[in-house]
């Protein structure tokens, strides 16, 4: 009887395991599956920077690069008219200065012969103006000819003449009677070029000039333009541009002049813009960025060039449909100017793209 007992103990213990184990295997696929893959959400989007293709049309913008350079039309370079010993240099390069405003004086030799010269002619013009008076009172008492008459009145132009050089050669070369030599400014402006110091020994020949003196009230901006884009460059094209110094900052111009020449070293050829430079905030040296909005023939859509993903040599962008579902599209860049890329295939005017996050989300999607 107990025997009996113990094994229907066992077989009620069998079938409760049995039960418990069916129960737990129902459970666990009654469990719904994990999703792992990442989702784009509304709240997402709405957090999203968008941009729309732009349609095609018949203007590019190009970007390249310049230097500001002083206006040739309102600079003045200073170059000695004498020989000699340099005394004083009162400026300095970059130093502001007035129209008249001495730059610097030297000792010279050839002013002293300027002075004399100009004390000779002058003595000379006198006694030809004496002797002119007697000829005439002789001629008029009856006691000389016309022929000497006329004689004394050439001999006093020639000497009149004379005294006008002397006097003239004196004063271009600064009018001193004691062989000092004064270099003044023609110009107000800015000593953008200094080639000259104290006890310096000049040369009326010397090649260089010693002052290069600027009104940077308006500067030059020199473009480079490449041999690619000549073609696309007209002159009155509008321009921006940018400088490193003022990055908030955009100075706007036309293209007035456009310089047919190119140089056989570099390739390029320059373009002029003239610039307002109120402040004197551009410095002549400084390099630009130029974008030139150029009439072109291009029928490309385009969109913001940081807007295009590279993987694997090849360009993708995230594409936002109507249904704000998000796929990556594979695209084929017709050419990049500036910040904009101009989509050959994969994209049209109107489609809206991520602008934003755009690593993070391909990399998301992708996976």
């Amino acid at each position: 009887m107990q025997t009996q007992l113990n094994n229907l103990s066992k077989l009620m213990l069998s079938l409760l395991t049995a039960a418990l184990l069916l129960q737990s295997c129902s459970e666990q696929k009654t469990e719904p599956p994990k999703d792992d893959k990442f989702l784009i959400t509304d709240s997402l989007i709405s957090r999203l920077m968008i941009d729309t293709v732009k349609s095609p049309n018949n203007e590019s913008d190009l970007s390249f690069s310049a230097k500001i350079a002083p206006n040739e039309e309102t600079t003045a370079k200073i170059f000695p008219m004498v020989s000699g010993n340099v005394r004083a240099v009162p400026v300095k390069l970059g130093d502001r200065v007035s129209k008249g405003q001495v730059l610097a004086t030297m000792g010279s030799p050839e002013m002293a012969n300027y002075d004399k010269e100009a004390i000779s002619s002058s003595a000379e013009l006198r006694n030809a103006a004496r002797s002119l008076k007697v000829a005439e009172d002789m001629f008029k008492s009856g006691l000389s000819s016309a022929r000497d008459l006329e004689e004394a009145k050439n001999d006093y132009l020639v000497k009149q003449a004379e005294d006008k050089r002397s006097r003239a050669v004196l004063n271009l070369n600064g009018g001193s009677t004691n062989g000092t030599y004064t270099l003044r400014s023609p110009i107000a402006g800015f000593v953008i070029d200094k080639n000259v110091n104290s006890n310096m020994q000049l040369r009326a020949d010397n090649n260089e000039a010693l002052f290069t003196v600027a009104d940077l009230s308006t500067v030059w901006a020199l473009i480079n333009i490449y041999e690619s884009d000549i073609s696309s460059i007209q002159q009155g094209d509008p321009v921006k541009i940018s400088i490193l110094s003022y990055p908030d900052k955009v100075f706007s111009g036309k293209i007035d002049k456009i310089y047919n020449v190119l140089d056989p070293d570099s390739k390029v050829m320059n373009a002029r813009v003239n610039i307002p430079n109120p402040g004197y905030l551009l410095k002549p040296g400084m390099m630009a960025t130029v974008q030139i909005t150029a009439k072109s023939d291009n029928v490309l859509p385009s969109i913001n060039a940081d807007d295009i993903i590279f993987d694997e040599d090849k360009s993708y962008v995230l594409v936002l449909d109507k249904v704000k579902k998000v796929r990556i599209q594979e695209v084929e860049v017709g050419r990049k100017s500036g910040s904009k890329a101009y989509i050959s295939k994969g994209l049209q005017a109107g489609d809206r793209v991520i602008a934003s996050k755009t690593v993070f989300i391909y990399q998301s999607l992708k996976d």
